[in-house]
C-alpha cells in the first residue's frame, strides 16, 4: 500500500508541475543562409501549409497587409549593401511584408522586424515597395515556400510561392569597386594572390593582358598546378593566341593525368577541340 500511495504522489506531482510536452509546430520556422556578392543573405519564415483550405482571397485575404508567413515576422538580413526596386539597402534586418491580390503582389522591405498584423505596421517605416506580378502554376504548393533562385556574383531573386501563385523579388549587389580596390591592396602583399585577380580579371571583362601576366606569375609559384595552366590556356584562347594556348592546355593535360584528375583531361581536350 505505501509504495502505492508513493507511485500516486509521484504522479501528482508530476501533473501539477505542468510536465513539458514537445510536439511538431503546425507552420515550422525554416532560416535560409545564403552566400551572396561579398557576404550573405539571411532568411527567416514559418511555413504554413494549405490543410485543404482556400488560400489567396480567404485564409490571406486581398489588399491587406501580410507577414509573408505565420507565427513570427519574416526578416531578411543583408550582409552587404544590397539594391531591391532601385534603392540601395545598407547591411542589417528588415522585415519583408506584402499585400497580396489577385495579379500582382506589393513586397515591402521594412525597418520593423516584428509586424506580426496589419495593424502593428507602419508604412512610414518603409524602405521600398516592389510590384510583383503573379505567376500561375499547374501545380499547387501545399506548404508555404520561399527560396533563393537564379543567383550570380551580383544578383538573385526571393521567389515566393504558395498554392498555384508564385511571385519572385529581384536584389541586386555591387561588388567590382570593391573586389578591385581589395586586388590592388593585395597586390602589394608578399604573396600577392595572382591566380584570384586573374580569374577576376578574366572572368569580368578586365585587362586580358594583365589577366595573362598574373597567370604567369601564378604558373611560376606553382608550375604543376594543373588547374592554373588550363585556365591560362583559357586566357590565351581568349586573347587570340592560339598557338599559346594549344601548348598551355597541352601542359595542363600532362599535369592532370599525372595527378589523376580525369576533369581537367577532359576540359583542356574540349578546349584544345575548339582552337582548331
Amino acid at each position: 500500500m505505501k509504495k502505492i500511495i508513493t507511485a500516486a504522489a509521484a504522479v501528482f506531482t508530476l501533473l501539477s508541475a505542468g510536465a513539458q510536452l514537445k510536439t511538431p509546430a503546425p507552420s515550422p520556422t525554416q532560416t535560409i543562409k545564403q552566400d551572396f556578392g561579398l557576404a550573405a543573405v539571411e532568411l527567416s519564415y514559418s511555413r504554413p501549409a494549405m490543410k485543404g483550405r482556400k488560400i489567396f482571397g480567404d485564409l490571406v485575404p486581398f489588399g491587406k497587409v501580410w507577414r509573408t508567413g505565420a507565427n513570427n515576422a519574416t526578416t531578411l538580413t543583408f550582409g552587404d549593401e544590397v539594391t531591391i526596386g532601385g534603392v540601395k539597402i545598407p547591411a542589417g534586418k528588415y522585415g519583408l511584408l506584402s499585400i497580396p491580390e489577385k495579379s500582382s503582389w506589393t513586397l515591402i522591405i521594412t525597418k520593423q522586424t516584428d509586424v506580426t498584423s496589419p495593424a502593428a505596421y507602419k508604412q512610414d517605416m518603409d524602405v521600398v515597395r516592389v510590384n510583383a506580378p503573379v505567376m500561375k502554376s499547374k501545380t499547387a504548393v501545399e506548404s508555404f515556400t520561399m527560396q533563393f533562385a537564379n543567383l550570380t556574383a551580383t544578383s538573385c531573386e526571393l521567389h515566393i510561392k504558395w498554392d498555384k501563385a508564385a511571385v519572385s523579388l529581384p536584389i541586386t549587389t555591387e561588388i567590382d569597386t570593391k573586389v578591385m580596390a581589395a586586388i590592388e591592396t593585395a597586390m602589394k602583399t608578399e604573396k600577392p594572390p595572382y591566380f584570384n585577380a586573374a580569374m577576376y580579371y578574366m572572368d569580368n571583362g578586365k585587362d586580358l593582358n594583365q589577366a595573362l601576366a598574373w597567370f604567369d606569375k601564378a604558373v611560376e609559384a606553382q608550375p604543376t598546378a594543373f588547374w592554373i595552366h588550363h585556365q591560362r590556356a583559357n586566357c590565351l584562347a581568349k586573347l587570340g593566341k592560339k598557338e599559346d594556348a594549344k601548348k598551355a592546355a597541352s601542359r595542363s593535360i600532362e599535369l592532370a593525368k599525372e595527378a589523376k584528375n580525369d576533369d581537367y583531361v577532359k576540359l583542356n581536350e574540349k578546349l584544345l577541340a575548339e582552337l582548331k
